[in-house]
């Protein structure tokens, strides 16, 4: 059904643009113009259509719109994250994931479900198609083939900060300029991009795609002002699938039951048993003498552009850490596919060393090569020059997402675009912006790591980045974003919101529900049976309590009390989460509040922060002791601070001044009685 419903829009979307020329479409005025069909601008145009912009997507090729141009994955640790959260503001790549996957899987199950990473395994062709159909079938939304040769600015708006204005931008074909209120430029790798392979270097941001256009990045480093540096990447070869000899790799195979990562699927398009396994294997030193012998040969290698650190290049991991087994995975690029794709040996050396290369690992001994590896470089713009919303500061209307920000990897690309594609179709629609919180997403812990911090090398999502994780859960994005991206935002349908309203309610329900249901230590294990719930314990447990126990689940508790718990069977899984993590949630937000109340107390300013005796990151300690702020609420707002920072500098300021307080005070009484105790005054005043 989707095949023929994607043939048809095809069929459609390219005879409107091969039957009009490029002046009729420059007499229509678009509200957002995006640039670049990848994850970051496909959610872009979307999130902005959604809103209700006219929006324009312009891209190089609509063929190559959604395609997977590096690793056939989606998700994982901190990505899944991003990617249920993205699903939750009614974006694009969870639904595409769970109709293109065809191995799925939820990574660190040995810990708390707070750093489950969801993932799963793409179908190249199937994730195209679905992107493809969504995009081509979107209200308020035109395709258009060609490529940006630059932008259009003007004087800015008096009224609002910045230098320049952006209405628009110019084709490189000539044509007449195209007009429009908002700009979103997700150019990912193909902003003065070049490819590497061995000694041989040419243009381009994507092999077999055109080369990008220079005068982009010109206009944005030379008209607009923006400092702009410089990355890599990098991908493996593609392998033939019957050339590998799997069974001297180790088996991995997919969860028994898929996971689908939006919360509007109840299942995969896959079904559990025609998943397709991956396989693990490892480097060997052989491969290692490869490497050594063929660097002088690997002119990309030898650059001090910056890679990526979480997935370097085979030739960075060797020169790195020598002597080490490295792991590989042998992934499937589709149901119907004959390649592998070997995650781990992206690499850039000439095509007869990375074959030589392939082969000193035993299940590839005989590997034969259907596509090289190449290595990337290419321009950013670094990401401290924009806000919260993902605008340029200095132009108005310019707003940036994905690898020209200086990221790495498809789910951060796209949590970006929504937000920039969000942002931009406000600003054309007259709205103000908005902005997501640290504490309220991991998008918001991306956006503020970008805009705070800047980049040093290619960025990548990490559970560890975000201190409230407990609360910014895979399994609760529904509940923490769907309704304000319906009410405030703007950017979810009513469909999705009367589901995560529906759920919500019915969680709140059960939770109730639980909570009614107490008993006494001993009432609970005649119920329950073995369960380790200590003798000693005399107090009263409701069913919430109980369910915080390992070793007790809301079936069991369902079948002591079906009459009031049995209905809330498909909420039993979330439950566990909720009951779980509901003590350090409630701690969390009462930390949080303990913030807001005390905002202006003051800091000492002869704090010595480089060495305080507290849990502070050496990024954090420099930051304060650069800047040293007054007072504990403008320290909350300086570019890089986390929550957890905060949280950890109130504690000690707290504690330190009510001690020297207590020590002021009956050194004071001591003096009254005819002591003589030294009075010992405390500059850090506490605030009521």
């Amino acid at each position: 059904m989707l095949a023929q419903k994607l043939h048809l829009l095809r069929h459609n979307v390219l005879s409107f643009v091969s039957s009009r020329t490029g002046s009729d479409l420059t007499r229509r005025q678009y509200d957002v113009i995006v640039v670049g069909g990848g994850h970051a601008g496909t959610e872009a145009a979307a999130a902005a259509a959604r809103l209700g912009a006219e929006t324009l997507l312009i891209t190089q090729k609509i063929m190559t719109i959604g395609a997977l141009s590096c690793n056939p994955s989606l998700g994982g640790v901190g990505k899944g994250q991003l990617v249920r959260e993205v699903d939750a503001l009614d974006g694009l790549c969870g639904r595409a994931g769970d109709w293109a996957g065809v191995h799925f899987s939820i990574l660190n199950r040995s810990k708390g479900p707070a750093v489950w990473g969801p993932r799963a395994q793409l179908d190249r062709e199937r994730y195209r198609q679905f992107i493809q159909s969504e995009l081509l079938s979107t209200p308020r939304l035109t395709v258009l083939e060609g490529s940006v040769d630059e932008l259009l600015v003007s004087q800015p708006n008096p009224e609002e900060p910045g230098h320049h204005r952006v209405t628009g931008i110019r084709l490189v074909d000539g044509s007449h300029p195209i007009l429009s209120s908002s700009v979103v430029l997700t150019t990912g790798t193909f902003l003065s991009g070049s490819l590497f392979m061995g000694q041989t270097t040419s243009p381009g941001g994507r092999m077999g795609d055109a080369q990008s256009c220079a005068g982009l990045s010109y206009t944005l480093k030379e008209t607009l002002g923006l400092r702009v540096g410089r990355l890599r990447t990098g991908t493996p070869p593609r392998i033939v699938k019957e050339s590998v000899d799997l069974s001297l790799a180790q088996l991995q195979a997919p969860d028994k039951q898929p996971t689908p990562f939006s919360f509007l699927n109840t299942h995969t398009r896959c079904k559990p048993e025609e998943q397709l396994p991956c396989y693990l294997t490892h480097t060997t030193p052989g491969v290692e003498r490869v490497v050594r012998e063929s660097v002088h040969l690997n002119c990309h290698i030898q650059q001090d552009t910056k890679g990526p650190r979480y997935c370097p290049s085979i030739e960075s991991r060797v020169l790195r850490f020598p002597g080490r087994r490295h792991q590989v995975w042998l992934e499937p690029e589709g149901l119907t596919s004959d390649l592998l794709y070997p995650q781990g040996l992206s690499m850039t050396m000439p095509p007869d060393l990375q074959l030589r290369l392939l082969r000193e690992i035993p299940a590839l001994h005989r590997a034969e090569i259907r596509t090289p590896g190449y290595g990337v470089q290419y321009d950013f713009v670094c990401p401290t020059q924009l806000t919260p919303s993902l605008q340029v500061k200095t132009t108005q209307g310019l707003f940036l997402a994905g690898q020209i920000n200086g990221t790495t990897g498809y789910e951060e690309a796209a949590a970006q675009g929504l937000w920039a594609g969000v942002n931009a179709g406000r600003t054309a629609l007259s709205l103000p912006p908005m902005a997501l919180s640290r504490t309220q997403s991991y998008i918001g812990v991306l956006i503020d790591d970008l805009v705070g911090r800047g980049v040093t090398e290619p960025y990548r999502m990490f559970t560890s980045r975000a201190e409230f994780r407990t609360y910014l859960r895979p399994d609760n994005a529904d509940l923490r974003l769907t309704p304000r991206g319906f009410e405030e935002v703007g950017c979810v349908t009513l469909r999705r919101y009367k589901k995560a309203v529906s759920v919500r309610d019915g969680l709140q329900e059960a939770l109730m529900a639980l909570q009614s249901v107490a008993l006494s230590s001993t009432r609970w294990r005649e119920k329950l049976g073995n369960i380790s719930l200590s003798e000693n314990k005399s107090t009263t447990l409701n069913g919430l309590d109980l369910l915080q126990y390992k070793d007790v689940s809301f079936e069991m508790l369902a079948s002591a009390f079906p009459e009031c718990l049995s209905q809330y069977f498909e909420y039993s899984q979330r439950l566990k989460i909720e009951a779980v993590y509901r003590p350090h949630c409630e701690k969390q937000s009462r930390e949080m509040e303990r913030i807001r109340r005390e905002e202006s107390l003051s800091l000492p300013s002869d704090m010595d922060y480089l060495s305080l005796p507290v849990s502070l990151s050496q990024e954090v300690r420099e930051i304060l002791d650069r800047v040293r702020p007054n007072t504990l609420g403008a320290a909350t707002r300086l570019p890089g601070m986390t929550p957890a920072g905060i949280i950890h500098l109130l504690n000690y300021v707290l504690r330190t001044g009510q001690r020297n307080r207590h020590t002021e005070h009956r050194n004071r009484s001591s003096q009254k009685e005819g002591g003589k105790g030294q009075l010992c005054a405390s500059n850090i005043p506490i605030s009521q």
